[in-house]
């Protein structure tokens, strides 16, 4: 029995308690509920993975996760775990609704396959760098939260604040960022809508915080996923870059927002497409010249640090959203990401993305 076949799949709820509730535009988390892969090869290496299914972005939700999983386990037992690329194409099909189980599968797969060849996933992804700044989120709320969240993000040493809005009125919404730059006037800011404004109020949000003279460096998904008219309109017209998120789901996305000139960026996220569809998606940016972010869902350190490896093996992020591990209370793990002020580092990964259970 060659070494790298895969000779044992399980799958199980990983339910991770946050600090406060995650709240965005279209819903909030309280708890993460997410699900925990371990991927075994023949010679004993074992891969983890983890799915973090977000119902307000996605739909899907932590049962239909596991289900999905369970569904795909006889396919891969017994597999090469070298036939990465194959075997991805193959549970893109089988899981094409599920993309954070297809996420937690390939990134179990990929670990288990560096650990076996004892190389840092960095490595693997291109050996680009190993470190990143990142952004921290204030979620949606009313304006003494936004000024609290704030303060907070300072005292870490993080001065990129990302603020989600479209939860409330553009009116309210430009009442927090006004009250965030009073508080944290150097900080540099996003603003994140989740799609939960409409064309005009995109517009009125954006038209607001000039009059208030408060910077924006980035707005993301300003509008609905499948308005990508609105979205081009605003990318049109807007000094400020536009970032898709829900819009750029997949390869597919990504070549429609380029064909339709509908965004400045977008935001790649393992967790909506997997790990193989998102490297096609940095290709394909990068020959248009979008800006790259990467960003993830409510994430442990697990999953993040996958994603940091991804963007510091590939290189040529503008904007680096991995922050949620910050709003996770207690989790299993140790290793992964190193986090000092602003800076994630993966350089201490000796092998796969480095995170193992306690």
């Amino acid at each position: 029995m060659h070494p790298t076949l895969i000779t044992a799949l399980t799958v199980e709820p990983l339910d991770l308690p946050l600090t406060e509730p995650f709240a965005i535009a279209t819903g909030a988390q309280h708890v993460a509920h997410n699900a925990l892969v371990r991927l075994t090869l023949a010679d004993g290496t074992t891969g983890l993975g983890e799915a973090a299914p977000f119902t307000a972005v996605s739909g899907e939700t932590q049962a239909g996760t596991l289900a999905a999983l369970q569904s795909v386990r006889e396919r891969l037992l017994g597999k090469d775990a070298r036939a990465w690329r194959p075997l991805s194409e193959a549970l893109s099909e089988a899981l094409a609704g599920q993309p954070s189980a297809r996420c937690a599968l390939e990134t179990a797969l990929l670990d288990a396959l560096a650990r076996h060849h004892r190389v840092p996933l960095w490595v693997f992804f291109g050996g680009a760098g190993t470190a990143l700044d990142i952004d921290m989120t204030v979620t949606a709320g009313d304006r003494a939260h936004a000024v609290a969240s704030a303060r907070a993000i300072l005292a870490r040493g993080i001065t990129t604040l990302k603020v989600k809005v479209g939860a409330t009125s553009p009116e309210q919404d430009v009442e927090r960022l006004v009250a965030i730059r009073e508080v944290a006037p150097q900080a540099r800011l996003f603003a994140d809508a989740n799609g939960g404004y409409t064309e005009a109020q995109a517009r009125a949000f954006l038209t607001g915080l000039e009059r208030a003279q408060v910077p924006l460096a980035l707005f993301e998904q300003p509008v609905p996923p499948e308005d990508f008219e609105g979205l081009a309109a605003l990318t049109r017209a807007s000094r400020i870059p536009i970032c898709a998120d829900e819009s750029a789901r997949s390869a597919q996305d990504v070549l429609r927002l380029v064909r339709e000139r509908a965004a400045h960026g977008i935001n790649i996220k393992t967790m909506k497409c997997g790990v193989v569809e998102s490297l096609t998606m940095w290709h394909l940016a990068r020959a248009a010249g979008l800006e790259l972010m990467i960003g993830g869902m409510v994430e442990s350190v697990l999953s993040m640090s996958l994603s940091a490896h991804l963007a510091t093996g590939l290189g040529s992020f503008h904007y680096a959203d991995l922050d949620t591990p910050l709003f996770i209370a207690r989790h299993p793990f140790r290793g992964g990401y190193q986090l000092e002020g602003a800076q994630v580092s993966i350089a201490s990964a000796r092998a796969g993305h480095g995170v193992e259970l306690t």
